[in-house]
């Protein structure tokens, strides 16, 4: 917790009530309300929780104003130049960098658990064909507990890290899965002698009729989308996963109730949102008439995949996932793709129009995202599961703090009650 030396006062009914103050590494002062009830007999309202700070942590930090991403303190741009998913795994799970031992001492532990227990792939079948990959996760996931059980008590350090790795290791091997049952084609076991995003995309595309040729900027720009979506604060799915953790659940159900979150169109399914949004406009030239609409108050039409909830500026995801972009079009030589012709034509009027410009809409990860998506060949409904699979390492690292957290208390928000007054019960026949 961090220090305090400052109070904040509420008057309430003529009463003093002092308030702690907390200092932060970075980020506003945060007034500590705990026990407002107790002396007050009040509580605070703030749907959303968006003026709310749920716990403390020391794994992530946005400043939306400034649009600074920092993991464990560290740049994501400069990660996403430097680094790879692994070690930013590493990272966000351990608190620092790893040295080379340390590095290949881990990606050798991911690498060995990738595998899943082969009685799971009767439990894939006994999904529908044309089931969404988002809802076999779900499912898949959360049903680790009954395979895994070495690894679920939570009081057992050991055992949290054994789940930690687990986690990271076979999420991409459950959406590869996941994938390939949605469109009738065989599993594809995982492969030790590649690296976590190529092994990723060797178990999506590749067929047993014919060698798969693992194209090297692809695995790049797989490795920066996963590792830019590794963490970000206290979103709507992580902390869906700390809530879930606060009642004592194992890892597994704590993570497959953040994918359930994350499904949203709000949240992990804006890119999906946005690559629908081009293919609704559909052709360049009826991009000004889903402009104006965008900008008349009265259309209920939104542009997708512009600004963000968090981000007052540009989001600094944005500019590194622009860069992977433009390579992986011009590697695959995408010229005449009309969805990716729209997208390139939204781009040029969001960075120079007047309109997006002022209103700082500028095109947010989830745009770039999607367009790297598809250009690889990936359908929209795969595009949430590759952010649950990213998300994964963030809402593990998250669920262990939260764990060794010795303020931790279960979940328990509070309600503003509007309903109905106490009232007798009045028998049927006198109603």
């Amino acid at each position: 917790m961090a220090e305090t030396n400052k109070t904040a006062t509420l008057l309430l009914d003529n009463k003093k009530i002092e308030l702690p103050i907390y200092a932060p590494t970075a980020g506003p002062e945060v007034i500590d309300i705990r026990k407002l009830y107790a002396q007050g007999d009040v509580f605070t309202y703030d749907p959303g929780f968006t003026s709310t700070a749920s716990c403390d942590s020391t794994i992530t930090y946005i400043d939306g104003d400034k649009g600074e991403l920092l993991y464990r303190g560290y740049p994501i741009e400069q990660l996403a130049d430097q680094s790879h998913f692994l070690e930013v795994c590493y990272l966000l799970l351990y608190g620092e960098l790893p040295d080379a031992t340390q590095i290949e001492e881990f990606e050798t532990r991911v690498t060995r658990h990738t595998m899943v227990h082969e009685q799971m792939h009767n439990f894939f079948r006994g999904f529908r064909r044309d089931a969404h990959p988002m809802a076999t996760m779900v499912g898949v996931v959360g049903a680790m507990s009954a395979f895994y059980h070495d690894s679920t008590d939570i009081s057992d350090p050991w055992q949290r890290e054994v789940a930690a790795i687990r986690m990271i290791a076979k999420m991409p091997t459950i959406a590869a899965m996941a994938y390939k049952y949605s469109i009738g084609q065989p599993f594809v076991y995982p492969r030790n002698d590649l690296d976590y995003a190529s092994n990723f995309l060797n178990m999506c595309f590749s067929v047993p009729a014919e060698p798969y040729k693992i194209e090297p900027a692809l695995a790049k720009a797989m490795d920066r989308i996963f590792m830019l979506h590794a963490d970000h604060e206290q979103n709507a799915s992580t902390s869906t996963v700390r809530l879930a953790g606060s009642s004592g659940a194992n890892p597994f159900a704590c993570i497959a109730a953040g994918i359930a979150c994350l499904w949203g169109p709000a949240h992990g399914g804006a890119n999906q949102a946005c690559l629908e949004m081009l293919r609704e406009i559909g052709t360049v030239d009826r991009i000004p008439e889903f402009i104006a609409r965008a900008k008349d108050k009265n259309d209920p039409f939104r542009l997708m995949g512009f600004g963000h909830r968090v981000y007052k500026n540009f989001d600094p995801r944005a500019k590194v996932m622009k860069e992977s972009a433009d390579e992986v079009l011009e590697l695959l030589g995408i010229h005449d793709n009309e969805t990716l012709k729209v997208a390139k034509e939204l781009e040029k009027i969001a960075l120079e129009d007047e309109y997006f410009v002022s209103k700082k809409l500028y095109p947010n990860v989830d745009f770039y995202s999607g367009i790297i998506l598809e250009a690889m060949g990936f359908p929209t409904s795969m595009f949430t599961p590759i952010f649950a699979l990213s998300r994964t390492v963030g809402w593990i690292s998250q669920w262990k703090e939260m764990i060794a957290d010795q303020h931790q208390k279960i979940g328990r928000p509070r309600q503003l009650y509007v309903g109905a007054p106490r009232r007798d019960y009045v028998d049927v026949a006198k109603r």
